[in-house]
């Protein structure tokens, strides 16, 4: 756990001093936000209908600004010959997925944090049930990284990996996102965890299998 640490400190090291990935998926993000802002305009005023718009949203901008991000994770790393260096070098292949998927994850966070706030000034809605909100959004998040990070190192030698990604991709976070967005909405309008017990579970199972199937599997899809 250490050495991916350390992984994914060097990451987010050369992230935070460059910030091209994190500019990206924040304003991809913003641009989301501000087309359905407009799109809806003549609804902004019906909390209700809003609330119920909320979910969907949300999870759009997190999502294609996560797969924006998740395509440049491993191509860095592949265009400087770095990605061959963390192969020589003697940890387990399982410790650069878990360093790679704690990075992707916080930048991620990064994007999530501020793109709420832009969403309840656009839209004009008080967000209930911070932390309910809040544990929704990291299960998600974590399980959509959790795959993506996998997929984006399997994609990563490809010629057209960021086509190749979101067609692998997409496919596979149907069982995260739709649990997420539900749990979600009922978040946003009862606002109690109890009541999204059954959602939380899914999300819990989902995010499990795959960080271990990804851990497992990781070595084979950096293979020479």
């Amino acid at each position: 756990m250490k050495k991916s640490l350390y992984i994914a400190a060097k990451d987010l090291k050369y992230e935070f001093r460059t910030k091209q990935m994190l500019n990206s998926m924040l304003i991809f993000s913003l641009i989301v936000i501000v087309i359905f802002s407009i799109s809806f305009v003549d609804v902004l005023s019906q909390t209700e209908l809003v609330g119920k718009l909320a979910p969907g949203v949300l999870w759009v901008a997190f999502t294609f600004a996560g797969t924006l991000g998740l395509s440049r994770s491993f191509a860095g790393e592949m265009e400087n010959g770095c990605l061959e260096g963390l192969k020589l070098s003697p940890i387990d292949r399982s410790s650069i997925y878990i360093g790679k998927t704690i990075s992707n994850a916080v930048l991620m966070f990064i994007v999530e944090l501020l793109t709420i706030p832009i969403f309840i000034v656009l839209f004009n809605y008080n967000i209930s049930g911070i932390p309910g909100l809040a544990l929704v959004i990291f299960l998600g998040t974590f399980g959509f990284v959790s795959v993506g990070t996998l997929l984006s190192a399997l994609s990563a030698s490809t010629r057209a990996r960021e086509i190749m990604l979101p067609v692998l991709l997409l496919p596979l976070i149907i069982p995260v996102i739709i649990p997420a967005v539900m749990a979600t909405g009922t978040i946003l309008t009862d606002g109690g965890i109890s009541s999204i017990s059954s959602e939380l579970r899914l999300l819990i199972v989902y995010d499990l299998i795959f960080f271990v199937v990804g851990q497992l599997v990781f070595e084979y899809t950096v293979m020479d």
